[in-house]
């Protein structure tokens, strides 16, 4: 009876405790709410009313045509998915098959080798040598250039005449359609976007403390297991957000192929380039479709990037946080 009395009157105050508990997490939830507000404003204007206004184009066609009973109209006519359709099944479905394997090539190869290159670097400018800050600054060149000039230079460098045939020694039309225009653009493109990927994995590399490598020496381990056990782990962050930062960059990449090879060709045509053409064709609706699609594949490759490598930040604090609960 007096354990049942106790319990009694220590309810009421674990009561008021909890509800102030909970007072206080739905005033730091608004309080999160609030701050968050002007950064979800923003976004909602520059992300999503453009795109829900791109895929309401897209199910429009302008211009002249024909309606259900055979007469003229003109202006913007309701379409439904029939510019989505045309793309998949249509006329234009190889077309559209051809550019998007071009931009999932394109983004495979050379953020592949920008990786492979670019920790290399990292790598490299770590190290304490004399001659490390040049060596720094030289890396940051061809970040540095626009990609509109990058992409004049390499032209001039891959000329039939030019100093890339001169080394092989051989002619090869790298400005034509064709493999070797592909190469073309791998190369341009690995040249330039490597110094991004190298200079955030050595942001990484400067933040492990150096006790870390010398217990590993002192325990016996090489440079190699070092590397492995040590460095990749620990800038494993920081390269995957360069790695999905290039891969978002190359899958919108419209310019340097456009300046070093040209537009229109089959070789070297991205999903982007494509839009861009029938936008300047004056077919918006359909330039809208494949803005669209293109935009749904990045957010695809995204979600898929951050759940796969487990790069979910915000998962991990959740778990995180249900553990503490526990």
């Amino acid at each position: 009876m007096a354990t049942t009395l106790d319990q009694t009157r220590a309810a009421p105050p674990a009561a008021r405790r909890e509800r102030r508990r909970r007072g206080g997490r739905d005033g730091s939830r608004r309080l999160a709410a609030l701050l968050l507000s002007p950064t979800l404003l923003v976004l909602a204007l520059v992300v999503g009313y453009p795109v829900l206004a791109g895929f309401r184009e897209s199910l429009f066609a302008r211009g002249q045509g024909l309606d259900a009973d055979g007469f003229v109209v003109e202006g913007d006519r309701f379409v439904g998915l029939d510019n989505y359709t045309a793309i998949f099944s249509g006329d234009r479905a190889e077309v559209f098959w051809n550019a998007f394997g071009n931009t999932t090539f394109f983004t495979v190869t050379t953020v592949t080798l920008e990786t492979l290159l670019g920790v290399c670097m990292a790598l490299i400018m770590h190290w304490a040598f004399r001659g490390r800050g040049l060596v720094r600054a030289s890396v940051l060149v061809p970040w540095a250039i626009p990609t509109a000039i990058s992409g004049l230079l390499w032209r001039w460098i891959f000329q039939a005449d030019g100093a890339f045939n001169a080394v092989l020694g051989r002619q090869v039309l790298w400005t034509a359609d064709g493999w070797p225009s592909r190469l073309a653009v791998v190369i341009a493109e690995v040249w330039k976007t490597s110094p991004f990927i190298g200079l955030l994995v050595l942001a990484g590399l400067q933040l492990i403390p150096r006790d870390v490598y010398e217990a590993a020496r002192v325990d016996g381990a090489g440079a190699l297991q070092q590397f492995w056990r040590i460095t990749l782990p620990l800038v494993r962050p920081a390269l995957l957000v360069a790695v999905l930062f290039r891969m978002l960059d190359v899958l919108r990449m419209f310019d340097l192929p456009a300046v070093l090879i040209g537009v229109n060709k089959r070789s070297v045509e991205t999903l982007t380039m494509l839009s861009w053409f029938e936008a300047s064709n004056l077919r918006y609706g359909s330039a809208a479709a494949y803005a669209t699609i293109l935009f749904a594949y990045i957010a695809l490759i995204a979600y898929l990037f951050v759940k796969l490598l487990g790069a979910d930040i915000i998962g991990e604090a959740r778990q995180a946080r249900r553990k503490g609960k526990a």
